[in-house]
């Protein structure tokens, strides 16, 4: 029960999310978000610790990050699109239908254990979050006219789409639990992280914004994947 007490905790996150994100406030979504990742991460920790595996934990598990990893951005990035007049502001809604394939792809691919065929619905969630969280809040978003364009966060929300069912494959974050990686990738997760401490450093010593931290840390993580195959 206590893996699904905090699968249960991860699933209430993200439905406080979407009614922040219809209110408007982007900002506190994401960070409900952020606190529906961490019970994500706990909920499997606890697992593992306590030996609690049950059928029915996997399935709960898989519908919170339905809401979390896909309903929530979705919301996040429609009412960010709809801010910025955008025309075809109900486009970014595609990214829950997308995050729903994703997830119904890894339930049956024997193939996604210890690495990711396509972009993990966290990752893909995380970005459009810290960006609609970034814009929301940065003042650097008067001075990119990019970011205010009302065909971009449609198009990102397409691209993120795309990128998590698509077939390229992408290390796991995550360490231990399963084989021990092999060089290449074990490359890829040191140069990852390496490349997320810089961006840090730079992000918090140039102020335009903490949640441009994990927007520009998970893009480059794509980047990385598509890079090094």
């Amino acid at each position: 029960m206590i893996p699904n007490a905090i699968t249960s905790m991860n699933l209430l996150c993200g439905v406080l999310g979407v009614i922040a994100a219809l209110r408007g406030h982007v900002d506190y979504a994401f960070l409900l978000m952020l606190l529906a990742s961490v019970f994500d991460f706990m909920d499997g920790l606890a697992a593992r610790i306590l030996k609690a595996y049950s059928e029915i934990g996997k399935q709960l598990d898989s519908l919170s990050d339905m809401v979390n990893f896909g309903v929530l951005p979705a919301i996040m990035m429609f009412a960010t699109a709809n801010r910025c007049n955008c025309p075809i502001e109900f486009v970014p809604l595609l990214f829950a239908v997308f995050a729903a394939l994703r997830l119904a792809k890894f339930n049956i691919d024997e193939r996604q254990h210890n690495s990711f065929i396509g972009l993990p619905s966290p990752a893909a969630a995380i970005i459009a979050g810290s960006l609609c969280h970034f814009m929301s809040t940065s003042n650097i978003c008067y001075f990119v006219p990019l970011l205010k364009a009302p065909w971009f966060m449609p198009l990102v929300a397409v691209i993120l789409g795309v990128l998590m069912v698509c077939n390229i494959p992408m290390f796991a974050l995550k360490l231990g639990g399963g084989d021990k990686a092999d060089r290449k990738t074990a490359v890829k997760r040191i140069a990852f992280l390496v490349a997320l401490v810089i961006i840090a450093a730079g992000v918090l010593l140039s102020g335009i914004g903490w949640s441009a931290i994990p927007l520009l840390g998970f893009s480059f993580y794509i980047l990385l994947n598509i890079v090094i195959r």
